[in-house]
């Protein structure tokens, strides 16, 4: 940020009231373009008398006409009934991304899905202030937004606030101006630059106060007719000399005019790229409507027609292209202009097929049939026919198509008289109603007449509807009105012109014209503007010819750029949708793989762009080689959730992945990488991207080789990375000397969440050094320790990290080699502990010995919410120590206590402590021989709890008896949701059982009896029970000896008597 002076008492005077109007507007520009370096003096004006009502706060009555002036100038704006909240506050960013640049507006909101960058917000009221008490204020500050985002609202409100003194007041004064008011010099100094805005100076006898400021407002910097050129300006210091006004402003802006101004600019996000970036001290950026803001802005469209609004929403929301664009203000006024008329006019039964529109074309199509509706109810006529007012609009589209076809080739989008008639558009014309939905007419401070087309896209579409109908009968090239060929004449030839322009237009400004060009040949939009723009057929004798022209700007090998995704978004305007079509099948079946040309690639990043599918997460995993991910490592930068597994992905294609994520464009938030082939290289260059990204919160790295050195560089990279807050590096061979890097970052980041060290070859030296770590972070939640070899020794480490760590909610240690030694100490620390609530020590070593200490821990304990404690060596007597303190506890959620040799007696103890706990909801007794008198005493306490949801028993040598106890329970149990038998021997007895249960049971959604020697017999009587259970949602009765034709019969009566419920033979 460039330092900026601070004037003082000494620097600054004050203009009195005496004197000419001449002198009064020489003061303030001497006072405004004054330097210190000039001599060390002031500027040479008037004292300020003793009696004179300038104050510090300027509450002279003179300062006060101009901010009533400027309120009166202000009236009739957009939004004056109080704008939206957005407007409130800014983003603050960082500079312009390569998107901004580079590409269309459409395509900025299509890429990030209508989503702005991470940013800190800005009220207005500091929007010119210091960020901290060690920085000062900015002298260039720049505010950018995508055209109709409400750049020129936002100005005009901040000039409404600031003149009734709600903002802004530590400027004296606010110059407002346009480009749209500078177009019309050729030359201005910046002395009539200030008379431009004052015209009245003399009169008001303006006085400028001691130590005041001056905001000078330049709004709309991509109207200006001449781009800025800040290398090839001739400095000028002389405020009275007359440059040209792009001189102008680049002097101002570098401070060779003006330098104790404040310059605020707002412009196209591609045009504020022409000032340098080492001159602007602070970029805003105005962000777009969230959807409750889509719906409240079409609330108010239409605020007495409920039945009107609820059409309007439902088709915006049902269209994710149209959504996302309605993230801009503009367009969503526009879509709600076009589709309220429509659905109020309720189109005719020859039009109903067309409805509703599909296509960017077809809505534009829909509104330019609306302005001719209004064209005829203007003219008197109270249900014109389109064909009654046809002839207003090819007019409309000869004259106004030219000037906006060729403005869009010259970046000219602002006209003015002149402008008009150089293209013979006949003013009166302008007045009707057609034209004023497309035009807008606004008198700048000169008192001249400026036109512009109510948005951008407008002027694309008018542009497209000229140049369809200028190509079938030009013989010269419309883009230079000259070049005469008459073998080469037809509209093919123009098409082609036109496409490759657009494909080498590096700003992407013709990728909508062209769309739209290609949306008029599509048989939809024909039939739509038949008789009105279009003549009736005259598409089909060119739509496949164009689409084969347009398919062949794809056989290019190269990467995919934006220009390639704009030729799919015209092959979808042709409705020729058939390569997508295949990718997005390809995509769904897994057969991604063999389609990698460069059509197929183009496609693939269309997909990846516009579908639902691909916004949740664009799973590439098995499908892409390097070559095919370099070529759409463009496309990748926006794609919020990437799966790019099981590529054989190695080192070099982490070097390209690492330069996608160090881009500022980059939004990706999740990717993963698990089961490629990617080392200690790969995991570096992965790394450098994490020390400048700030758009990744989740990286998974499982099952790759990186190694402790790979772990290592991603341990520093944490040290200063402040927003990845998960990470995954289960299998990849870290040792030690990785888990001591992991926790050296631990030590200082604050900000990751979740960290995944399954299957590491950790021993106990590298959980003592996590258990260090843990003894300072904050902020992890859940670490996975899994299938390690950390022992009892790291489990005692560990333990004592807990009774001092308060932030940890989730810890791991599955398959360590964990005695009851090292359960004693976890569980002492459960004790002091009051964070933790899921613990997993499944497939360790602990006896009934170590049960005893989990069962007192249990007592005491008022947090953990789940313990996995599978696959160890419990037996009747550690399990019903554990039944007792379960009976005790009253927040434990999930029990897993699956395959620890668990009995009859042990299940006795539990279902006694169901009858005395409330708050488990899930019991797992799998793989243990309870047999039916467990099962009975788990049933027969299930007839009193009303807490437990899921109770899994599979494989538990239940017969008869125990379906028939779990039978009884069910009838009278209104709370168990799940309950799973898988693998018994409950046979037609225990079916009949359940099957009358199920008639009476409410509550129960999932029933696996699979495998249960049910035979034909029990396999009906359970069928048949569904017929009165309209609960049940989900039941396997897969291998039960029903054989097929049985299958398909008991399923097809299920499906009958319970059409909402899945059955699995």
């Amino acid at each position: 940020m460039r330092k900026q002076e601070v004037w003082t008492g000494g620097e600054a005077s004050q203009a009195h009231s005496t004197g000419s109007p001449a002198e009064q507007v020489k003061a303030l520009v001497d006072l405004l373009a004054w330097k210190g370096s000039q001599g060390g003096q002031t500027p040479q004006v008037p004292d300020r008398t003793p009696d004179s009502p300038l104050g510090p706060r300027s509450n002279d009555s003179r300062i006060r006409r101009y901010r009533e002036a400027l309120l009166s100038r202000m009236e009739g704006g957009p939004e004056l009934n109080g704008p939206p909240p957005r407007l409130a506050s800014l983003l603050l960013v960082e500079g312009l991304t390569d998107l901004q640049l580079r590409e269309h507006d459409f395509t900025q909101v299509e890429a990030t899905r209508g989503q702005q960058r991470p940013a800190r917000p800005i009220g207005l009221d500091r929007l010119f202030l210091p960020l901290s008490r060690v920085s000062i204020p900015p002298r260039i500050s720049i505010t950018v937004g995508v055209a109709g985002m409400g750049k020129t609202t936002l100005v005009r409100h901040f000039v409404r606030l600031w003149a009734q003194g709600q903002v802004g007041r530590d400027f004296l004064l606010v110059l407002p101006l346009t480009f749209r008011d500078l177009n019309i010099h050729e030359k201005l100094s910046a002395d009539r630059l200030l008379r431009s805005v004052f015209p009245n100076t003399g009169e008001a006898g303006l006085d400028v106060a001691t130590q005041a400021r001056v905001l000078l407002v330049l709004d709309g910097l991509d109207e200006c007719k001449t781009p800025l050129d800040f290398s090839n300006t001739v400095a000028c210091t002389d405020p009275k000399k007359e440059i040209q006004v792009d001189h102008l402003i680049t002097n101002i802006v570098r401070g060779n005019l003006f330098p104790k101004v404040s310059v605020w600019i707002t412009s196209r996000p591609s045009v504020a790229g022409q000032i340098p970036g080492g001159l602007v001290d602070r970029m805003t950026e105005i962000r777009g409507f969230t959807e409750e803001e889509i719906k409240v802005c079409l609330e108010r469209m239409f605020p007495e027609e409920q039945t009107l609004l609820g059409q309007v929403l439902s088709q915006v929301q049902a269209d994710r292209a149209l959504y996302l664009m309605c993230t801009v203000p503009a367009f969503c006024n526009l879509t709600g202009t076009a589709l309220g008329h429509l659905c109020r006019s309720r189109p005719a039964l020859q039009d109903a097929e067309l409805w509703p529109p599909r296509t960017l074309c077809e809505l534009y199509s829909w509104y330019f049939r609306m302005a001719l509706s209004r064209e005829g109810q203007e003219k008197g006529k109270v249900s014109p026919r389109i064909e009654q007012v046809a002839h207003g609009g090819r007019k409309m589209v000869g004259t106004l198509g030219r000037l906006a076809f060729h403005g869009l080739v010259k970046r000219k989008y602002v006209f003015y008289e002149q402008d008009m008639k150089a293209f013979g558009v006949d003013l009166t014309l302008l007045q009707g109603a057609l034209c004023s939905c497309f035009l807008q007419r606004e008198e700048t401070l000169a008192s001249s007449v400026a036109y512009c087309f109510t948005h951008l896209s407008l002027q694309e579409f008018v542009a497209a509807a000229y140049y369809y109908s200028a190509s079938r009968k030009a013989i010269f090239d419309l883009f230079t009105e000259s070049g005469m060929s008459w073998p080469r004449l037809g509209f093919l030839t123009h098409f082609r012109s036109a496409a490759q322009r657009a494909m080498q237009a590096e700003d992407g400004r013709l990728d909508v014209f062209l769309r739209f060009l290609s949306g008029l040949l599509s048989p939809r939009v024909n039939a739509l503007l038949a008789g009105s723009l279009l003549a009736q057929g005259e598409h089909q004798s060119y739509r496949a010819q164009v689409a084969e022209l347009l398919q062949g700007c794809l056989h290019r090998d190269t990467a995919v750029c934006s220009r390639a995704v704009n030729v799919l978004h015209c092959l979808n305007e042709l409705q020729h949708t058939e390569l997508v079509r295949s990718m997005a099948e390809a995509m769904e079946s897994g057969a991604l793989a063999r389609l990698t040309g460069p059509a197929h690639r183009a496609a693939l990043a269309y997909l990846l762009q516009v579908s639902d599918t691909c916004a949740r997460e664009a799973n590439l995993s098995l499908c892409l080689s390097q070559g095919v991910l370099q070529s759409l490592l463009p496309q990748l930068l926006y794609c919020r959730s990437l799966r790019l597994d099981t590529n054989q992905f190695q080192d070099p294609v982490m070097e390209l992945l690492g330069s996608v994520l160090s881009g500022k464009d980059c939004r990706i938030q999740k990717i993963s990488l698990a089961e490629n082939q990617i080392s200690n290289k790969g995991a570096k260059a992965l790394a450098r991207s994490l020390l400048v990204n700030r758009s990744l919160t989740a990286l998974d790295l499982r099952s790759n080789t990186i190694g402790p050195q790979g772990a290592k560089a991603l341990a520093e990279a944490l040290k200063i990375n402040r927003t990845l807050t998960s990470l995954s590096l289960q299998s990849n061979m870290i040792k030690d000397d990785g888990a001591r890097s992991m926790a050296e970052a631990l030590a200082s980041n604050q900000t990751l969440s979740l960290l995944h060290l399954q299957k590491n070859s950790i021993g106990p030296t590298g959980a003592q050094r996590m258990a260090e770590a843990l003894r300072q972070n904050r902020s992890l939640k859940e670490l996975m320790f899994s299938s390690n070899s950390i022992g009892d020794g790291g489990a005692k480490a560990l333990a004592e990290a807990l009774k001092v760590n308060q932030g940890l909610e989730s810890l791991d240690l599955q398959s360590n080699s964990i005695s009851d030694a090292g359960v004693a100490m976890l569980m002492e620390a459960l004790g002091v502990n009051q964070t933790l609530l899921s613990l997993n020590l499944r497939e360790n070593s602990i006896s009934p010995e170590g049960a005893q200490a989990l069962a007192h821990a249990l007592c005491i304990n008022s947090t953990l919410k789940h313990l996995d404690l599978t696959a160890n060596l419990l037996h009747d007597q550690g399990a019903q120590a554990i039944a007792v303190a379960v009976g005790k506890n009253h927040t434990l959620k999930s029990l897993h206590l699956q395959w620890n040799f668990i009995q009859a007696s042990a299940a006795k103890a539990l279902g006694q402590a169901l009858l005395l706990n409330s708050s488990l909801t899930s019991l797992d007794l799998q793989e243990n021989a309870i047999g039916d008198e467990g099962a009975s005493a788990v049933a027969s306490a299930l007839k009193a709890n009303t807490a437990l949801t899921a109770l899994y028993l599979q494989v538990a040598s239940i017969g008869a008896p125990g379906a028939q106890a779990l039978g009884e329970a069910l009838a009278v149990n209104r709370t168990l949701e799940i309950l799973d038998l898988r693998g018994n021997a409950i046979g037609v007895a225990g079916a009949k059982a359940l099957a009358s249960s199920l008639k009476i049971n409410s509550s129960l959604r999932r029933l696996n009896l699979q495998e249960n020697s049910l035979g034909m017999d029990g396999a009906i009587c359970i069928a048949s029970a569904l017929s009165g259970n309209h609960g049940l949602q989900h039941i396997n009765l897969q291998g039960n000896q029903v054989g097929n034709s049985g299958a398909r019969m008991i399923s097809e009566a299920i499906k009958t008597k319970a059409p909402s419920c899945t059955v699995k033979m």
